[in-house]
């Protein structure tokens, strides 16, 4: 199937005559027609500037003899639907963008698709497509944020969250946050820090969907544009010589390679549940516990925002993902024949120019990768935790228990210091099915990091967290407490402990009494009872499968 379902035959007048309709000439209907399928929105910071990354992919389409045509899917911004209602539904809407670019593309008979994502849920929507598709494809990004200036400090998103925390300690002014709010994002792009946009933007070259740069090249610069350029004549050569499909693309080979350049950057724990969901789109066997294995012979060789000074810009003039991947390739660690949409991956590697912004294999700031997946009785199908972004002393720690049944309740109570130092807090019914659509835990864990006891106090829950979480914070603790897990059984005060060394997360319960607790647990009524969030909680499977949708019975 193909544009000449809707162009070729007698019977294909009435469509030729549509097709006509957009000015369309005889020419063009003999030439291939590529969908560039783009999240353009005027509400999001990462997206306004689409339209022009656009303009450039359709260039270079037609630069290669297509004819592009421009579609939309969804977007939503976590940052700014972050601590209120909204934010419930950001990690379903990967399912919506999924289903519209499958239905935009499959509906139009289209020969090849260029996806422009840049944020958040948008990227691996845009995936799942992909794989579901299984045409000739290319992913362009609109490329990162510049790094904001503060009164001379480099600053993102992030620190406008933590000075929250700050500002609740007094460390800083009502006036100080107003100047940090104005300079922090201070132009389009997804915001500068390792967080899950930019983690999904360089692992989309990782998985090798995407050109050299992709993940790195700054949304305002030139080199951007080229990028989308190249993005559109490269679908056509791929269209033209029969080059790889997704589903060439994405075997085994390609998420273990994803996966080690995740943990060698320190990225989100996010790509853990979008990775784990188009592999299972992909048909590829990638169980939870496999990324522990990789993370043992990963070293983790930056720190970025959050976990450290570093920005994306200073990667990618450092060398970028092809950088890390080149320092990756020389200890053996990936697979260097694995296709990608501009030949194998050895052809994609390069040598790292900055060794403050990319460590050497030899002298990484971890010998280990920056995700750990715990197990043990609290979360006995797994938990992700950011292990780059947890202070020494808290990698092994046993606290007592302080138990919230929603975020706002929680934030209500670490704004007003209502917790003690060694305290493991746990939020809980804001998993997949719970609040529905598993809502990030960005604002607490910014108010106890900007509070200064994010080395003293841990935070866990069958939640997610940003890639902006810094601190001993433990998401995705599967079953969620709205699937009966151990997490709706904790009591306050009980002793939970977190080894992540040892990847073991227990609750010191036995489990009898665990059992007992959810005997006696009160029915849980829907919390979101009608409307699109509803239909999500009724499908969505745990975490530890990557939140995807089962199918309907």
């Amino acid at each position: 199937m193909g544009s000449e379902t809707i162009k070729k035959g007698t019977e294909r007048a009435p469509h030729r005559s549509l097709l006509y309709a957009l000015g369309l000439t005889k020419e063009e209907l003999r030439r291939p027609f590529v969908a560039v399928i783009s999240a353009q929105n005027d509400i999001i910071p990462g997206h306004k500037h689409l339209q022009e990354i656009v303009q450039a992919v359709k260039d270079g389409i037609r630069m290669a003899g297509g004819v592009p045509f421009e579609c939309h899917c969804p977007a939503i911004c976590d940052g700014i639907a972050m601590n209120h209602p909204g934010m419930r539904y950001s990690l379903p809407s990967r399912e919506l963008i999924a289903d519209c670019a499958e239905s935009m593309v499959r509906a139009h008979a289209f020969d090849a698709v260029v996806f422009v994502p840049n944020c958040d849920k948008v990227i691996p929507g845009m995936l799942l497509a992909a794989a579901r598709l299984n045409l000739p494809t290319v992913f362009v990004s609109g490329g990162p944020m510049l790094a904001g200036d503060f009164r001379g400090l480099k600053v993102d998103l992030s620190d406008v969250f933590n000075a929250l925390g700050a500002l609740g300690k007094g460390e800083i002014s009502p006036d100080d946050l107003e100047e940090l709010e104005g300079a922090a994002c201070p132009g389009c792009g997804s915001c500068a820090g390792m967080f899950t946009a930019n983690t999904m933007n360089c692992l989309l070259e990782a998985l090798g969907l995407a050109l050299p740069g992709n993940g790195t090249a700054p949304a305002v610069s030139a080199g951007r544009l080229r990028l989308a350029k190249e993005a559109g004549i490269r679908v056509m050569e791929i269209l033209a010589d029969g080059g790889p499909r997704p589903r060439d693309i994405l075997g085994v080979a390609a998420f273990e390679n994803a996966f080690r350049v995740d943990l060698a950057l320190g990225g989100s724990t996010n790509t853990v549940l979008h990775l784990l969901a188009l592999a299972e789109e992909a048909s590829v066997p990638f169980p939870l516990a496999k990324i522990n294995v990789l993370s043992e012979t990963t070293p983790q060789l930056c720190k970025l925002s959050p976990a450290g000074p570093h920005h994306m810009e200073d990667l990618h003039r450092a060398g970028g993902i092809p950088a890390v991947m080149g320092e990756l390739a020389k200890g053996g660690l990936l697979h260097l024949d694995s296709p990608t949409v501009s030949g194998p991956v050895r052809k994609r590697l390069s040598q790292a120019q900055d060794r403050e912004v990319i460590k050497p294999l030899k002298d990484p700031h971890s010998p280990v990768g920056g995700i750990a997946v715990l197990f043990g009785s609290l979360a006995p199908e797994g938990a992700v935790v950011k292990r780059s972004a947890v202070a020494e002393g808290m990698l092994h720690h046993r606290g007592p228990a302080r138990v919230f049944d929603s975020e706002a309740e929680a934030v209500r109570a670490i704004d007003a210091r209502n917790f003690r130092d060694g305290d493991v807090i746990v939020i809980r019914h804001v998993g997949p099915k719970g609040a529905p659509g598993m809502p990030e835990m960005l604002t607490p864990t910014a108010l106890l990091s900007g509070m200064g006891v994010d080395d003293r106090v841990a935070l866990v829950t069958d939640g997610r967290f940003s890639g902006a979480t810094r601190g001993a914070a433990i998401g995705h603790i599967s079953p969620e407490a709205a699937q009966g897990g151990p997490i709706a059984a904790i009591h306050d005060g009980d002793e939970i402990e977190i080894d992540i060394p040892s990847k073991r997360l227990d609750l010191h319960v036995s489990t009898e009494e665990i059992e007992r607790r959810l005997r006696e647990r009160p029915p849980q009524p829907p919390a979101v009872p009608t409307g699109y969030l509803a239909r999500y909680a009724s499908r969505v499977t745990s975490a530890s499968r990557g939140a995807v949708l089962k199918e309907e019975q």
